[in-house]
């Protein structure tokens, strides 16, 4: 009760935010998006074991934590091209991951959308990227910032300033500083326990480590420059995790992304939701905070209104991952997850250049397959098809490792779910798949090595994984196996 006491109280104060900032500041606040690349729930503020973020906590015991919180997409340029406008990225044409070629082309916004900086811009903000990544799949008449630190800023001028951290990003990087103990790692089942899978994920749990000091700085900056109390601050991934079954994927590992804001005297500190949200919202939050009015409905919601504390469910897509072509759909509820495989005749670990070559748990994943040493929960993920339907009890199975889409005893919630992600899906202008789409790409042969070939693969990764920090192994250089390489 207490809890919902103070949610409530959030949303009055938020709801009713435009004019209480002209009544205590006599200006919009300013606002701050912290991104990091492929991350989820691995921090010390929820609750993960091992590793240490205290800025990142700092945030969160300031403002509010989202504990139901996940991206559109599970990978970067879909997931940005969304957030960037508040609208799923299939509605606004910008699903495909690396858009090229023939039929890939960027195009500009449809239906008259503009992105959040433009929005922003035209309403007096003065917007800056802090880094050089935007990673969008539209096309703008100008830049989609103003420039590169709100220090270049009008007097009196309130800012919108948008920063990723890369260090989360694969290749991940040690922390000589604060060293994890492989022992402290926590394994999910979906892995073997081996030192190997466990030197990798402490090295991810390092490098978010890392970023968290940088996460520091730029909060630093705020306080010094007098600027915390009227700057909304949001910290978020773009999408889940890069390890073999997290980005890329619709699993929770690939959806899952942290979500955290802060507004002194707006968001009430030490707070913890679990409404189902999604990195679309934040988009309609701040243009709320600004009293921005779009002139269209967004698909993202406020943050702190009505329609998220009683959303039911969140939706999420995949389709091509630069040439490897696939395509999913997934519908989530608190309890429920439903994925729709839309091309159930390709493998989940078909060949991606980029993962082969950076990912060290992949690795291992298909050289124990091939030697027969995983458990058939781990083998699933390694099978040659996939089935057309997905579907888990959370509560039960929070990995995902057990598909009831065949389970008499689950007919009823599968009918629901799967008829409530086709209306979804006919919302946004789902393409779905034609015939062209599913003959493109790299060849999607499994495996796609042998298992000579990733023994040689692994001792590399060996190598690089347990060397001296401070005197760091070269990163291996993987090749493209003949066989994959698109001519």
């Amino acid at each position: 009760m207490k809890k919902l006491l103070i949610l409530i109280l959030a949303i009055f104060n938020f709801t009713g935010c435009k004019a209480q900032v002209n009544k205590m500041f006599g200006k919009r606040p300013n606002i701050l998006w912290i991104m990091i690349e492929d991350w989820g729930y691995d921090l010390s503020c929820y609750g993960a074991k091992g590793v240490k973020t205290p800025n990142i906590d700092r945030l969160a015991s300031d403002g509010i934590r989202f504990t139901n919180s996940f991206c559109t997409a599970p990978v970067c340029s879909p997931s940005r091209s969304a957030m960037m406008t508040g609208f799923h990225q299939d509605y606004i044409g910008c699903g495909q991951h690396r858009t090229s070629g023939p039929g890939f082309e960027k195009k500009a916004l449809p239906f008259g959308i503009k992105p959040i900086p433009h929005l922003l811009e035209e309403a007096g903000y003065y917007t800056c990227l802090i880094d050089k990544k935007t990673d969008c799949n539209f096309t703008t008449e100008r830049p989609l910032f103003k420039g590169k630190d709100w220090s270049e800023k009008k007097e009196g001028q309130p800012f919108y300033a948008q920063v990723s951290f890369s260090g989360t990003h694969r290749t991940w990087q040690n922390d000589t500083i604060n060293p994890l103990d492989i022992s402290a790692v926590e394994v999910p089942p979906f892995y073997p326990d081996n030192a190997f899978i466990r030197r990798d994920l402490a090295t991810g749990l390092e490098a978010v480590q890392n970023v968290d000091r940088q996460i520091g700085i730029l909060l630093k900056r705020l306080d010094d420059e007098g600027l915390s109390e009227n700057t909304l601050v949001f910290f978020i991934a773009d999408n889940g995790k890069c390890i073999a079954r997290g980005k890329q994927f619709l699993y929770d590992q690939g959806m899952i992304v942290p979500i955290i804001a802060r507004w002194p005297g707006y968001i009430t500190p030490n707070q913890v939701s679990d409404n189902m949200v999604m990195t679309i919202d934040i988009c309609a939050t701040i243009l709320d905070a600004a009293g921005i009015k779009p002139g269209y409905e967004l698909h993202g919601k406020n943050l702190f209104g009505k329609e998220v504390a009683e959303r039911k469910y969140v939706f999420a897509a995949r389709d091509k991952m630069d040439q490897t072509f696939d395509a999913m759909r997934a519908i989530r509820s608190k309890e429920f997850k439903l994925i729709q495989n839309l091309m159930p005749e390709r493998p989940y670990c078909q060949f991606n250049q980029y993962k082969e070559a950076t990912y060290p748990d992949l690795a291992m994943l298909n050289f124990m397959y091939l030697k027969g040493e995983l458990t058939p929960g781990q083998a699933k993920f390694m099978a040659a098809t996939k089935p057309e339907i997905e579907l888990f009890d959370l509560g039960k199975d929070p990995f995902e490792l057990k598909n009831l889409a065949d389970d008499p005893a689950y007919y009823s919630i599968k009918k629901e779910l799967l008829s409530d992600l086709m209306a979804w899906r006919k919302s946004i202008n789902d393409p779905g798949v034609s015939d062209d789409f599913r003959k493109g790409g790299w060849p999607s042969a499994y495996p796609t090595r042998s298992l000579e070939e990733w023994t040689e693969i692994v001792g590399k990764w060996e190598k690089w994984l347990f060397s001296d920090p401070k005197v760091k192994a070269e990163f291996p250089k993987i090749k493209t196996p003949d066989n994959m390489i698109v001519r």
